[in-house]
C-alpha cells in the first residue's frame, strides 16, 4: 500500500512538473519563439520589402488581393480582377491615399491610424519593443482544436491584439484585434504554413464570421523582391 501511495504521488508530480514546463513561458518568450519558428530575428529584420498576392473570392468573383509592404511602414494593397486593378490604397509613410480610376486622392486618415505605429514588416518584431507594446500572458486556449497560448499585446495608441500561438510550432493560430482604426474589431486565423525561401509563413487565412467568412490562399510571397519606392508614390 506504501509503494503504492508512493508512486501515485511521484507519477502526480511527474505530471505536475510536464504542465508546468508546458506553460512557463512568459508572453515575451512565446513572441520570441514565434519569430524563430518564422525564420528568426535576424533574418526577419533583413527582409526590407514583402510582396504578396492572395487569391479570394468577392461577390463570387476571383480576385487577387496583391499586398506590398516596405520598411518601416509604407504600404499598399490592391483588388485585381480578371488582370484590372479595381481597387487600391496607400500608405506613404505618413498619409493613406485611395486611388481610383487613375486618380489619387487623400483617404480618411482613421484607416491608417495603427500605420503610424509600426516599425517593422513582422508584427512580432513590434510586440517585441517595449516602446511600442506592453505583453501579457492571457493563458492557453483552443483554436481549431489546437492548444495556443494566448498573449495580450496593447500598443501605446490604445490599439490591444489577443493572439494566440500554437503550443507545439509556436505559429500563429489567429489575432482578435480591437483597433483604433475605422473598422473596430476583427478576428483572423491563419493556417497551412509553409516555407517561402528562407521565411515560414501562413499559406491560407480567413476572416468573418457565420455565413460571412472570407478565405483567402497565398499564390506568391517574395522577400525583397518586385517593390520600389515608386508603390508608394
Amino acid at each position: 500500500m506504501k509503494t503504492t501511495l508512493l508512486s501515485l504521488f511521484f507519477l502526480l508530480t511527474l505530471s505536475h512538473t510536464k504542465i508546468f514546463a508546458q506553460t512557463e513561458f512568459t508572453a515575451q518568450q512565446i513572441i520570441e519563439k514565434s519569430i524563430e519558428a518564422t525564420g528568426g530575428k535576424q533574418y526577419l529584420q533583413s527582409i526590407k520589402t514583402l510582396y504578396s498576392d492572395m487569391t479570394t473570392e468577392m461577390e463570387g468573383r476571383k480576385v487577387n488581393w496583391v499586398t506590398k509592404e516596405m520598411l518601416p511602414n509604407k504600404g499598399s494593397f490592391m483588388i485585381i480582377y480578371q488582370g484590372r486593378t479595381v481597387f487600391k490604397n496607400i500608405y506613404d509613410g505618413e498619409k493613406g491615399y485611395e486611388v481610383s480610376a487613375g486618380t489619387k486622392k487623400l483617404s480618411d486618415q482613421a484607416e491608417f491610424s495603427d500605420k503610424k505605429f509600426r516599425r517593422n514588416i513582422f508584427n512580432e518584431l513590434d510586440y517585441i519593443d517595449p516602446s511600442l507594446y506592453t505583453l501579457t500572458l492571457e493563458g492557453t486556449e483552443k483554436v481549431d482544436k489546437e492548444d495556443s497560448y494566448k498573449v495580450k499585446a496593447a500598443c501605446i495608441n490604445g490599439t490591444v491584439r489577443m493572439l494566440y500561438y500554437s503550443t507545439k510550432t509556436f505559429f500563429q493560430l489567429r489575432e482578435d484585434k480591437s483597433t483604433t482604426e475605422k473598422g473596430g474589431f476583427s478576428s483572423t486565423y491563419f493556417s497551412d504554413y509553409k516555407k517561402f525561401g528562407k521565411l515560414t509563413c501562413y499559406s491560407q487565412m480567413s476572416f468573418g464570421e457565420g455565413d460571412k467568412i472570407q478565405k483567402a490562399k497565398m499564390v506568391e510571397l517574395l522577400v525583397n523582391e518586385k517593390i520600389s519606392e515608386d508603390d508608394f508614390l
